[in-house]
């Protein structure tokens, strides 16, 4: 663990630059993937990345250049191009950063658990194998997968004013996905959907319950095939946490992106219905809408100490009791803007320089059971993960389809229907916000991989949330 720390401050102290301030950040990631897919297990795939990326700031102009060469000479070469950076920028410069203030923290942050072992290869096949081959015996079974990823990143954060950040985490994927087919319909069911991921060790393998969750997925799969299709019109809708973090991450996370309000993603990722004289003022949801940025959470993907930046992070709200208060920008769009943000600069590697990026966004747990909010429903629908998404550029009117969905009728949960879907306007839907799960409903999930950024970058996204009811919502199936 931080095997290079020593050389890396070493190598830093002796660069040299004529910058007021600079900055290196080194990351090296190790991952696998592997899996089985109808009981053959497929060959593993493996990956290992490790560089570091040199910024400067020189007459209040930053610049940047990254290098796999992590010797002094490699180092100081990567800092001698971002300062002829700097210097090209510097009569087309838009802001002057000489005041924007800079970390000098000191601190370690672990992965809980990082310091046990993690099951061997063979070990982790022989799980899968063993899953794999417990789904039940049918000719409808058309196929199934169960997998399981792991990435290792080390990261260490060092600048002229004394910062030095290290991180050492471990991230866990399990996945199992079953699929049906009766010659006309096919139906797929997962287990907690793409997006399951955890920071830990054998224990989120443990926490997903992969071991023994073959035969009820498969038997879902199959429920789904005789299943009749959801019907249209309005109802009162109950998302689980499955579908509430693909809910959560496009129609507030990525809205709140405050480089997006600002308008830098617009030709690619696009913009926001939300706009910069809304914070402090807009009612975002109904009074039962708490959303915090929250990196406190041990599990959680994007639980950090720092971010990419040196910024530290603490856990604040976005939104409360359905007001907005504060965007996701990190310290250059704050500095931008002057609006107030949290600590999510955040970068997908050592070449790419850190973007505002959603990092642990959770809805905060209400008061009600899951019995109690059923029971509340009089005409409704319950909708489980997620399988599908579609949403216009500025985030705001969207439709959803889940893989699984329970008519609600007279407070009592019936038959399954498939095919069910939503659909709404982002700035509506969270007003009708009518009820909320409390703690015992309440998951901790994310995504590995949310896109953003030119070039692209692929981060690791966290989202915690109870089950939640909305009010009269357009609700259809798959023949509408």
């Amino acid at each position: 663990m931080f095997d290079h720390h020593a050389t890396l401050k070493k190598h830093f102290s002796a660069l040299r630059t004529t910058a007021e301030f600079f900055s290196l950040r080194y990351v090296r990631e190790s991952g696998q993937y592997l899996s089985v897919r109808k009981n053959v297990a497929e060959p593993p795939y493996l990956n290992h990345d490790e560089g570091a990326m040199l910024t400067v700031r020189l007459n209040g102009v930053e610049a940047y250049a990254a290098t796999h060469d992590i010797s002094l000479a490699g180092l100081q070469a990567a800092l001698e191009r971002a300062e002829q950076q700097a210097r090209r920028i510097l009569p087309h410069a838009l802001l002057d950063l000489h005041t924007q203030q800079v970390s000098s923290d000191v601190a370690d942050y672990l992965s809980p658990d990082l310091d046990q072992p993690f099951p061997s290869l063979s070990d982790c096949y022989q799980l899968l194998g063993d899953e794999s081959a417990s789904v039940p015996k049918d000719e409808r079974l058309a196929s199934w997968e169960v997998s399981l990823g792991t990435t290792r990143v080390e990261q260490t954060y060092l600048n002229s004013a004394g910062a030095e950040l290290r991180q050492a985490q471990r991230f866990v994927y399990p996945g199992l996905s079953v699929t049906a087919f009766d010659g006309n319909d096919s139906q797929t069911r997962t287990l907690g959907g793409t997006n399951f991921g955890q920071q830990g060790s054998a224990n989120v393998i443990h926490r997903f319950g992969l071991a023994g969750a073959a035969c009820q997925v498969a038997d879902e799969a199959l429920q789904l095939l005789l299943a009749p299709n959801t019907p249209n019109g309005p109802r009162d809708l109950l998302l689980m946490p499955e579908q509430m973090i693909l809910q959560i991450h496009e129609s507030i996370g990525h809205p709140l992106e405050l480089d997006r309000i600002l308008g830098d993603e617009r030709n690619y990722a696009g913009t926001s219905f939300v706009k910069a004289s809304d914070f402090g003022h807009l009612q975002y949801g109904s009074p039962l809408l708490n959303v915090t940025f929250d990196p406190d959470i041990p599990e959680q993907l994007a639980s950090y100490s720092h971010d990419d930046d040196g910024t530290r992070a603490t856990k604040q709200f976005l939104i409360r009791d359905g007001l907005l208060l504060k965007p996701l920008g990190g310290a250059l769009s704050q500095f931008r803007s002057g609006l107030s943000g949290v600590a999510n600069s955040r970068a997908c590697s050592w070449n790419r320089a850190p973007i505002d990026r959603m990092a642990n966004l959770n809805i905060e747990a209400g008061d009600k059971t899951q019995a109690e909010l059923i029971s509340g429903i009089e005409h409704g629908i319950l909708m489980n993960t997620n399988r599908s998404w579609s949403i216009d550029d500025a985030r705001n009117k969207f439709q959803f389809g889940c893989e699984w969905g329970q008519l609600i009728e007279n407070g009592e949960l019936k038959g399954v229907v498939k095919n069910p879907n939503y659909r709404a306007i982002s700035a509506q839907f969270w007003r009708k916000l009518s009820a909320v799960g409390d703690a015992s409903t309440f998951k901790v999930l994310g995504t590995p991989n949310c896109g953003k950024g030119e070039p692209n970058q692929v981060i690791r996204v966290g989202h915690a949330s109870p089950a939640c009811v909305f009010s009269d919502v357009d609700v259809f199936g798959g023949d509408a």
